[in-house]
C-alpha cells in the first residue's frame, strides 16, 4: 500500500508539472498580454508606459526565464497575482471554488445514483417493456448536448414556469438564517445540477445495465439463487458490488469532465464559480489567473483519480496495490 501511494504521487507530481509547463508555454504563445488589455480599455496609453508596465510585469523575460521563475514561485504556494482583482490569484481561485466544487460534487452524486439505479432496473428487466422505455430515455439524455438541455430546462422552468431562479447561486439581497440561504442555493443549483447530470445518468445507466446482464451469469450469482435467496437481496448482496467497477472509473473520469463542463453551465446560469472565472479570464487574457484556476483544478483531479483508483481496489480486492 505505501509502495503504490507513494509511486502515485510521484506519478501526480509528474503530471502536474507537465501540465504547468505545457499550458504557461501554451498560453504564452497567444498574441497579445495584459498590457495590452490595460491599454485597450485606457485608451491612451503610449508606447513607453505599455514598454514600463510589461518590464514590471516581467512579460519581457525571456520565456524559459518566465517558466523557471513561474515555477519557483508555484512550488512556494504563489500562483501569480490578479491585477484585474487586486489580488493573489490564488485567493482569487478559493473564493470562486466553493460554488463549482458543490456543482460538481452534487452533480456526480446524482448521475450515479439516478444512473446506476435505472441501468439496474433496466437489467432487471431486460428485454421486457421497462427496459425498452428506460434504454429510450437514457438514448434521448445521452443524444442532447448539455447546453441545449441547460437552456432548454431554463426556458421551462424560470422563464416560463417560474419554478426555479433564472441565473445566480443565491437571491440577491436576500437575508436569513442558515437554513434558508442552504434552501436558497438549492433552489438555484437545481436546473444547473440536473443539466450537467443527464448526459452523465445516460452513461452510467448504459454502463450498470451491461454490467449487471454480465454479472447475473456469474457462478456466484447462481449458487446465491439456488440457496433460496430473494432476488433484491441476490442483486444489492452479490451482483451490484462487482457491477460498479466500470461506475467507478467513469465517476472518476466525470469528474475531470465536468470540472470543463462547469465552464459552460456556470456561464449559462450566471453562477460565480470557477468555470465562469475561466471564461472571463480568457477575454480578459488575464492569463496569471487562467493558469492558477487550471494548476488548482489539475491537483483537485490527481488526487480524485487517486481516491477512485482506492476505492476500485476496495471493491475488486484482486487488483494489486504494489503493481
Amino acid at each position: 500500500m505505501g509502495y503504490y501511494l507513494r509511486n502515485r504521487l510521484i506519478q501526480s507530481a509528474v503530471v502536474i508539472l507537465l501540465i504547468i509547463v505545457g499550458n504557461f508555454i501554451l498560453l504564452n504563445a497567444v498574441p497579445g498580454d495584459l498590457v495590452d488589455v490595460l491599454a485597450g480599455r485606457g485608451g491612451d496609453m503610449d508606447a513607453e508606459l505599455m514598454a514600463s508596465l510589461r518590464k514590471r510585469f516581467g512579460l519581457d523575460d525571456p520565456l524559459l526565464v518566465r517558466l523557471f521563475d513561474y515555477v519557483r514561485n508555484v512550488l512556494t504556494g504563489d500562483l501569480g497575482y490578479s491585477w484585474p482583482h487586486s489580488q493573489p490569484v490564488l485567493d482569487v481561485v478559493l473564493q470562486r471554488l466553493p460554488a463549482t466544487t458543490l456543482l460538481v460534487l452534487l452533480s456526480v452524486i446524482l448521475s450515479v445514483f439516478v444512473g446506476t439505479l435505472t441501468g439496474v432496473l433496466a437489467a432487471r428487466h431486460a428485454h421486457r417493456p421497462v427496459d425498452v422505455i428506460l434504454s429510450m430515455i437514457v438514448l434521448a439524455c445521452y443524444a442532447t448536448p448539455i447546453f441545449l438541455t441547460a437552456l432548454g430546462l431554463m426556458l421551462v422552468f424560470s422563464v416560463q414556469l417560474g419554478w426555479f431562479p433564472l441565473a445566480g447561486l443565491t437571491t440577491a439581497g436576500a437575508q436569513g438564517n442558515l437554513i434558508d440561504t442552504a434552501l436558497d442555493m438549492a433552489r438555484h443549483l437545481v436546473l444547473p445540477v440536473v443539466s450537467l447530470s443527464l448526459f452523465y445518468i445516460a452513461i452510467y445507466a448504459r454502463l450498470a445495465r451491461a454490467s449487471m446482464l454480465q454479472v447475473m451469469t456469474q457462478d456466484y450469482v447462481r449458487t446465491a439463487r439456488a440457496k433460496g435467496l430473494s432476488e433484491v437481496r441476490v442483486i444489492l448482496g452479490h451482483a451490484l458490488r462487482n457491477a460498479l467497477l466500470p461506475v467507478v472509473t467513469m465517476a472518476g473520469l466525470q469528474i475531470t469532465e465536468l470540472f470543463g463542463g462547469a465552464i459552460l453551465t456556470e456561464t449559462i446560469f450566471g453562477l460565480p464559480g470557477v468555470g465562469r472565472l475561466a471564461y472571463d479570464a480568457v477575454f480578459a487574457r488575464n492569463f496569471p489567473l487562467l493558469l492558477g484556476i487550471l494548476i488548482v483544478c489539475s491537483f483537485i483531479i490527481v488526487i480524485v483519480n487517486l481516491l477512485v483508483d482506492l476505492i476500485y481496489m476496495k471493491l475488486d480486492p484482486r487488483v494489486e496495490l504494489t503493481k
